[in-house]
């Protein structure tokens, strides 16, 4: 049986975060699947389509990580790749709060998908999308934050 685990996120951008449980999340599947959701609710700054493919120049060398889309409810994405397993970031408390309630939703929509929490590497523990976007905005140094082809995006897109 191959066990296939979504890791479903804006990823706008990607972070050392996000990497770090790519690559661990790698180590404990035979697949993962890492979606980037459709999500304008959040106000994305990239598109879906420039999120993939920052993720696919990341993975590039990781073969069982697949770089997907997906819009509408995560069960029903998960049912269609046949996975039966979400893998979630965790990053503090208040990140927790959230996924669980999300967790526990999943759940009584689809009974047989599990949810697993990792936490990243501490040295990654308090970055988020947000805030990288926020140093960027005002042209400060990401280099420790995210990988260098997010830094050249970043760089394109707000024209610095």
């Amino acid at each position: 049986m191959i066990k296939t685990a979504i890791y479903p996120g804006t990823f706008d951008p990607v972070t050392h975060g996000h990497v770090d449980l790519i690559k661990r999340g790698t180590k404990i599947f035979d697949k993962l699947v890492v979606a980037v959701a459709h999500n304008p609710d959040k106000n994305p700054l990239f598109t879906v389509s420039e999120r993939m493919d920052m993720l696919k120049a990341i993975t590039k060398d990781m073969k069982n990580v697949e770089i997907d889309d997906f819009g509408g409810l995560l069960v029903d994405y998960v049912h269609i790749k046949r996975a039966n397993v979400v893998l979630r970031g965790v990053r503090a408390f208040s990140d927790f709060e959230y996924e669980f309630q999300m967790a526990l939703t999943n759940r009584k929509l689809a009974p047989k998908t599990e949810t697993i929490f990792m936490m990243p590497n501490e040295s990654f523990s308090y970055v988020s999308s947000k805030t990288i976007k926020q140093i960027a905005f005002m042209n400060g140094d990401i280099s420790k934050f995210v990988p260098e082809v997010v830094q050249e995006y970043l760089k394109k897109k707000l024209n610095f």
